[in-house]
């Protein structure tokens, strides 16, 4: 058939996705088959892709079109997060740009617009994975605010509440002004920075005395609620029981004593401030201290802060040290290095603060998820090293904030009846929540109206969490079908970032939930970064454009570029070149089909031998690298199991094989041959079929006319066979003698049309089954066996064979022995000056070990060179 010289990936590739979706191949149901499931990592609903994107979706792809050749019934959920922080910001900067304050709007018109955002961008990222040639079933595809989705997080809430371990509590959180929201710890991220340590002076009530106390926060002094001093600081121990003045607001301050301050920080003495810093609140508790809380929840300062209300605490953190320092309250600054805690999500400065918050207890519910990945090994992480940081997260454990002050979400179950903190009930829906509250209050004249439902969403893991029970509807429905089918998953593909926050809390949903494991393999990928090692980032602008990629190398291109050099839990540093790499690879094993294409066939032609040994070698070789592939898919390194592949195919079937078989010029194959050749070629297009997928689909099809039951999206991965190891050695040493031809051919011009003369001496007793390949791909006029060197030959060394090729009428001998006379000369002057130098004792002596090592191997390189050019030189007199 006519086929396109060069490969047109764009045409292609879109014309096989919608050919894979037309024909439901990535659909699934379930059957009597063996199902293989993986549930996406739900990328959020407001991103588009990126090329951490890339690389998770590639690999999943790769698994799970591997499976679908298995025979296995393949089912790839995907989804999106709904992502509450990041979502309801992009909201509000919507509304903002419109002139609509968030503030002015009810719970109910900010969630249409919400949706009306969600329903214009959202999908953009899924999309964007077809481009990639992910084979997700679409018809499957979920969102975290589903209704469906919702009812189950709804229904885990109410259970978990039931069940005693889900409380409210008034506790010191996290909270991010700029998000307006609580944060869990792990949603915290510590960056050491720069900044002070301000010395202040406190006045001592009643007397003339003055303490200095140190802070890295002088604008929290509105907020200082006592004086703490270690009760073993003799220099402290006149100041028990008296009072301190706080500067600027005057406040008159009790000074404590306990032995949690430090001695050796600061001046010893620590200002508390209960409202603002987690161990204040515990010191404050202790010692029934006031709370004063001083900011507003933008950060900024509330009227606590005097003249400074409304400024931002940084803004204030200068105005107040001004304050201080005219007044003579500031004694000294000094640099301080601290960590600070920023949120993961907006990068704000965390403020620590006291809120009613709902907890989940964590600690009983962990130790299931514990055992199974550290105990039983019934989760597997690869690679295995994360099994430390996930030991050390779910053996510290604490509880989860799970509340978000945010409006975009599943909005807490939890409906107030009374005036009262505890006056609540937990229900799934108003109606039963009505039910409970008036047996709660004792009161049966409660109606809807008098229930107040909490106004918090949930965060967005606690939706996450149960993603792959959700999924399949096994919160909601826990006995239907297709959850005791498709779950447990197998693989789950994720970025170690999300270790704990998502695939952590999976596992203890799992075991909670359905008593068993929610998926067997976790494999965790590198983060992406450029050649200078740097984190891809919108910021520093080193991130390509993920689609501009795929149409500059192509799709395939560029997942094989992404895998070439992306070994489990390793960070991948992108270049380009890679995925020009990939491209050039595509490019190989199209011009290797065209090759195939163009040849003539002739039913009447006998197989020449040295096409029959070819194919049976490569049969062999083929047969050994597809057991070193099912051994790196086993131990998830796919980027090992690529590797192998590439080089089986573009060294092994185009640059050998393919030669050893194809006709001489002008002249037709034999049809044994040339029908073994494309039978291989399917062969070969099936075990890169995961990794390029649009490429081989399109030579799959262009072989010849197929059904769509025969594309080769579903067709049979290959079945191992017994290895012939002694082909597979006699052919390595056979290659080594064809590149020695080869070299000579080029170092002395003889064209390849010159037929040569060939001689061996078989000391090694070499094999002789690759010889008529050897003939054919040195253009040997002859091929003998001989018992001594000949004479007047140039000769090289394959172990301890020698060959030889006669020189008559190769090539001008007299300009021969002039060009190698000039080289001895020259090596024997090299040898020289490098000899002198190994002769000189104090440089052997003083010069540094690798030099000297360096020097002397320079010696036995040229005393080979040399003896090498005599011999040349010998054979040619």
């Amino acid at each position: 058939m006519e086929i396109p010289s060069k490969y047109l990936a764009k045409a292609v590739e879109n014309k096989w996705y919608d050919y894979w979706m037309s024909h439901n191949y990535f659909h699934s149901t379930p059957d009597e088959r063996e199902p293989y499931t993986i549930v996406i990592p739900p990328p959020n609903v407001t991103g588009v892709l990126h090329m951490g994107h890339m690389l998770n979706n590639t690999i999943q792809d790769v698994l799970i079109r591997r499976a679908r050749l298995q025979g296995k019934n393949a089912c790839w959920v995907p989804g999106t997060d709904h992502a509450s922080i990041a979502t309801e910001a992009k909201v509000v900067a919507k509304l903002k740009a419109q002139g609509i304050d968030k503030n002015d709007l009810t719970r109910e018109e900010f969630l249409e617009h919400a949706w009306e955002w969600t329903e214009e961008y959202g999908g953009v990222i899924l999309e964007q994975l077809k481009k990639l040639g992910c084979s997700c079933d679409w018809d499957r595809t979920k969102f975290t605010m589903d209704d469906d989705m919702s009812e189950a997080v709804i229904k885990v809430f109410v259970d978990l509440h039931n069940k005693g371990l889900i409380y409210r509590g008034y506790r010191m959180i996290n909270w991010d002004p700029e998000a307006k929201t609580t944060l869990s710890d792990e949603e915290v991220i510590h960056v050491e920075k720069q900044g002070l340590l301000y010395y202040l002076e406190y006045k001592i009530e009643g007397s003339d005395e003055k303490l200095t106390i140190a802070t890295t926060r002088p604008e929290t002094i509105f907020g200082d609620t006592a004086i703490c001093i270690n009760p073993t600081d003799e220099r402290f121990t006149h100041l028990k029981g008296k009072k301190a003045i706080v500067p600027i607001c005057g406040r008159v301050i009790p000074i404590i004593e306990d032995e949690y301050v430090d001695l050796e920080f600061g001046t010893g003495c620590l200002k508390v401030t209960p409202a603002h810093d987690e161990n204040d609140k515990v010191l404050g508790d202790k010692h029934q201290l006031e709370v004063i809380d001083i900011f507003n929840d933008d950060a900024t300062l509330n009227s606590f802060g005097m003249h400074f209300e409304g400024q931002d605490r940084f803004v204030a953190r200068k105005a107040v040290t001004k304050e201080l320092e005219a007044s003579g309250v500031l004694v000294k600054t000094e640099n301080h290095v601290n960590k600070v805690g920023t949120s993961e999500r907006t990068k704000a400065v965390i403020e620590p603060r006291l809120s009613d918050q709902w907890f989940l207890k964590m600690e009983d519910l962990a130790k299931p998820a514990i055992d199974a990945v550290l105990k039983t090994g019934e989760v597997k992480l690869f690679p295995k090293k994360f099994e430390n940081t996930y030991r050390h997260w779910m053996e510290n454990i604490r509880d989860w904030n799970i509340s978000r002050q945010l409006l975009w979400g599943q909005q807490i179950p939890a409906y107030f009846y009374g005036d009262g903190k505890e006056d609540y009930v937990v229900a799934e829906n108003i109606e039963e929540a009505l039910k409970l509250a008036r047996v709660a209050a004792n009161n049966e004249k409660l109606t809807i109206e008098n229930l107040k439902q909490d106004t918090d969403a949930l965060d967005t893991w606690f939706s996450s969490w149960l993603w792959p029970m959700s999924v399949f509807d096994g919160i909601r429905n826990p006995e239907n079908e297709e959850i005791k089918y498709y779950y447990p998953t197998n693989d789950l593909v994720t970025g170690p970032d999300i270790l704990f926050f998502w695939v952590a809390r999976m596992i203890v949903a799992g075991y909670e939930y359905r008593g068993e494991r929610p998926f067997e393999n976790v494999y965790l990928t590198g983060l992406v970064r450029d050649k200078q090692r740097r984190k891809m980032s919108k910021s520093l602008g080193n991130s390509p454009d993920a689609l501009k990629l795929i149409e500059q190398y192509s799709a395939d291109g560029v997942r094989v570029g992404l895998l070439l050099s992306s070994a489990a839990g390793n960070d991948l540093m992108f270049d380009e070149a890679l995925c020009q790499q990939g491209k050039g690879f595509s490019n190989k094993i199209w011009n290797a089909f065209n090759l195939t294409n163009l040849w003539e066939i002739d039913e009447t032609i006998e197989q020449p031998n040295s096409s029959k040994i070819a194919l049976e070698w490569y049969e062999a070789k083929f047969q050994k690298v597809l057991v070193e592939i099912e051994d790196h898919f086993s131990k998830y390194r796919l980027s090992d199991a690529l590797m192998s592949i590439y080089k089986l195919i573009y060294d092994d079937f185009c640059g050998w094989m393919l030669e050893m078989v194809k006709p001489a010029y002008q002249q037709p194959i034999d049809v044994v041959t040339y029908n073994k050749v494309m039978s291989i070629f399917e062969e070969n297009l099936k075990i890169i079929h995961p990794f390029m997928p649009f490429l081989t689909e399109e030579i799959w099809q262009s072989i010849k006319e197929r059904s769509p039951e025969e594309a080769l999206i579903i067709a049979k991965w290959p079945e191992a066979k017994p290895i012939n190891e002694t082909l597979i050695s006699e052919f390595d040493f056979a290659s080594e003698v064809i590149t020695g031809i080869r070299n000579i051919r080029t170092q002395k011009n003889i064209a390849f049309k010159d037929a040569i003369g060939f001689s061996v001496v078989n000391n090694e007793n070499a094999a002789t089954t690759f010889d008529e390949v050897i003939s054919k791909l040195g253009n040997l006029e002859s091929f003998e066996y001989v018992t001594e060197p000949v004479e007047g030959a140039l000769t090289y060394r394959v172990k301890s064979n020698e060959y030889f090729i006669p020189m008559e009428g190769s090539i001008d001998v007299e300009a021969e022995i002039a060009k190698l006379t000039e080289e001895l000369n020259y090596t024997e002057g090299f040898l020289k000056s490098v000899q002198k130098k190994l002769s000189n004792e104090r440089f052997v002596a003083g010069a540094p070990e690798q030099v000297v090592a360096s020097e002397k191997k320079k010696e036995a390189d040229a005393l080979a060179k040399i003896e090498t050019i005599k011999s040349s030189l010998a054979s040619l007199k």
